[in-house]
């Protein structure tokens, strides 16, 4: 076995497959694959798990391939996340500094930024993301990193990403059910853009559109900056739907002609070229017409490029301080369409191109995972990597979301009160078989340390929020009545 102690997992819980994909940095800053699984998700639908016990043994499947093919025990992992249920919001918001004769330092943006995720959310809503954007100091404000300078008032402009609690919780149980923990979550279109935008495009202006199986996420940057993000609730799934639809054909044989003969732009395919799809069990052949198979992948696509088109509408695109000079970059595994570039710019009117993440990786394996389908694996490896690289830990685990997500019960994730007894069985059963990760006396260490005087334990502190104590009271109540 390798020894993991630089090398990081990124797991892609996606619609149509998910990808363990396993890697380290070598003496060149370039990304080592050392190796991956994938295998087909069957409890996921529009990026959001519908069915816990099929999205358990997808990804113990791609975990444990992942495992053989680069010879590491997985125990951490970066997960991505998207759905119908994200949304962004803008926020500002400031903080009085005690001493202004100090210098500003990481603990005043970590006050900053701990301050904004006590934000009151919608009900079942919880914050996934708080990223700064720019600064404030006093009365000087367009700041990009305020550490070093002085001053008593800090203030700062938050793009702040919100989901559903229970669609992440769900996630968050899947993964620790697998025998994984959760090192970090992330936005998928954030992932994304890691691994398919140069920082050339970032500054002039870019918006990243990846299609993925059930969703479509957005990610515009300009000035280097996040400046909007969003999840358009349709993907690939819906074309090849279409397309069983009206060519009366079944799922498989729809995806198969999507892949092999689609075309995004139906003025390719001449009336006379024709595609015969073996019948069912005891019938004859189906003949289907390319070009009427290419006008419903084409008006299809065409609804999904509107959607996003008025996403970026909605940004602001058409104002000139707003404008993306890099225009668009398309990745997941719907840009691997035929002329659904050409198609993007005729809609949009911008600059397109598919993005790939070669540039950033390197080795053997890397030929295999570079194409657009692969971009949010590669880049929540990425993140995983810069984590590790940059020494913090102490943050990730201290992040609200993450703290909440590794350290909730089976109550707080959908288990009724009358099956306590019998989870708290199976924990014990579980805690035999499953190796503890390596990581978890790290961040005894680093929990020790934040109690100071207090009495020091072994054990993380529970932490329980208002859900949690009111789920203390219910089950006490029942257990009364009983």
């Amino acid at each position: 076995m390798e020894n993991n102690s630089n090398i990081a997992v990124g797991l892609d819980i996606g619609t149509t497959k998910i990808v363990a994909l396993v890697g380290r940095k070598n003496e060149n800053g370039k990304i080592e694959i050392l190796g991956h699984g994938q295998a087909k998700s069957l409890g996921v639908h529009r990026g959001v798990v519908n069915n816990i016990t099929q999205t358990i043994n997808s990804i113990k499947e791609a975990i444990e391939k992942a495992e053989r093919a680069s010879g590491v025990k997985i125990t951490d992992v970066t997960v991505g996340i998207a759905g119908q249920h994200i949304r962004s919001l803008q926020h500002s918001d400031y903080v009085t500094r005690a001493n202004s004769e100090d210098v500003i330092d990481d603990n005043d943006l970590k006050l900053l930024t701990n301050q904004v995720y006590k934000l009151v959310m919608l009900p079942g809503e919880e914050i996934i993301h708080v990223l700064p954007q720019d600064f404030k100091v006093d009365n000087e404000g367009e700041i990009r990193e305020p550490i070093g300078m002085y001053g008593s008032r800090l203030e700062a402009n938050f793009h702040v990403v919100v989901g559903q609690v229970s669609s992440i919780r769900n996630i968050a149980r899947c993964v620790k059910a697998a025998g994984l923990r959760l090192a970090s979550i992330t936005l998928e279109p954030i992932a994304s853009s890691s691994a398919a935008l140069s920082e050339e495009e970032k500054e002039a202006g870019v918006a990243l559109i990846d299609i993925g199986g059930g969703t479509t996420d957005i990610a515009i940057f300009k000035d280097n900056i996040i400046r909007h993000t969003s999840v358009i609730p349709f993907g690939g799934n819906v074309i090849t739907d279409d397309i069983k639809v009206g060519c009366s054909i079944i799922g498989k044989q729809a995806e198969a002609l999507k892949e092999k003969f689609g075309s995004a732009w139906p003025g390719e395919n001449k009336e006379s070229e024709i595609v015969s799809i073996p019948g069912l069990k005891g019938r004859e052949a189906k003949e289907i017409s390319l070009k009427r198979l290419s006008q419903i992948i084409h008006a299809r696509v065409q609804e999904i490029l509107e959607q996003v088109y008025l996403e970026l509408k909605n940004y602001g695109c058409e104002d000139q301080n707003k404008k993306l000079i890099a225009g668009i970059v398309l990745t997941g595994g719907g840009s691997k369409l035929k002329h659904i570039r050409q198609l993007t710019e005729y809609v949009t009117g911008m600059d397109v191109r598919i993005g790939y993440s070669n540039e950033h990786i390197v080795g053997a394996k890397a030929e295999e995972i570079s194409g657009p389908e692969y971009a949010t694996s590669v880049g929540l490896l990425m993140k995983g990597l810069d984590e590790l690289e940059s020494n913090y830990q102490r943050e990730i685990f201290e992040t609200p979301v993450i703290n909440n997500l590794n350290n909730q019960s089976e109550i707080e994730i959908g288990i009724r009160p009358e099956q306590k007894k019998i989870v708290q069985e199976a924990e014990v059963e579980v805690e035999k078989t499953i190796e503890r990760p390596k990581r978890e006396d790290y961040v005894d260490e680093l929990l020790d340390e934040e109690v100071g005087d207090k009495k020091a334990t072994k054990s993380k502190p529970e932490k329980k929020n208002f859900f949690s104590k009111w789920t203390d009271k219910f089950i006490q109540m029942i257990n009364e009545t009983e």
